[in-house]
C-alpha cells in the first residue's frame, strides 16, 4: 500500500494571484520562484496566451513542511459554503480566555488584510472564529 505523504490544497477563484498574497499573509507563506528559464513571474505571465495570463498562481510553505496551495481561475463565482476548508491553528494547545484571546488577536491581523469575520463559535472552553477570505472562502481561526 502507497502512502501518499504530501499534497496540494486548490482553490477555485477569481483572482489568483490576489488570493494567493493574501494566504502568504495569513500562512507566512511564500511565492516560489518563477519557473527556470524566466526571471519573474511576470514574465512567465507575459509568455503564455493571452486567455491564460493571470490564470494560476501558487504559495508554499518556506519551511517546507506544510502543503502547497494552488490558486487557478474559474470563470463562475462562488455560490454555496464550502465543502471544505482550511483551519489556521492559533490556539494550539490553549483553553479558555487564553485561547480565545489568541484567536481575537490573530482575527484582528487579518481583517484589515480583508478577511471578514463571520462569527465565534465559543462554549467556554473551546473556541473557534469563522472568517472568509478576500473571495468569500470560509476558513476557521482554530
Amino acid at each position: 500500500m502507497v502512502s501518499i505523504k504530501q499534497f496540494q490544497v486548490t482553490f477555485d477563484c477569481a483572482e489568483p494571484e490576489r488570493l494567493a498574497r493574501f494566504w502568504c499573509e495569513v500562512l507566512g507563506y511564500v511565492v516560489p520562484p518563477p519557473p527556470e528559464g524566466v526571471t519573474s513571474w511576470d514574465e512567465f505571465n507575459r509568455s503564455l496566451p493571452p486567455e491564460d495570463q493571470g490564470s494560476r498562481f501558487a504559495c508554499v510553505d518556506p519551511s517546507g513542511v506544510g502543503p502547497r496551495l494552488f490558486f487557478q481561475r474559474v470563470p463562475e463565482g462562488k455560490v454555496v459554503k464550502n465543502r471544505v476548508h482550511l483551519c489556521v491553528r492559533v490556539g494550539t494547545g490553549l483553553v479558555g480566555e487564553e485561547r480565545l484571546a489568541a484567536l481575537e488577536a490573530e482575527c484582528a491581523r487579518l481583517v484589515p488584510l480583508g478577511a471578514v469575520r463571520q462569527r465565534l463559535l465559543y462554549d467556554g472552553h473551546d473556541s473557534c472564529i469563522v472568517m472568509q477570505d478576500i473571495e468569500g472562502n470560509e476558513f476557521c481561526l482554530d
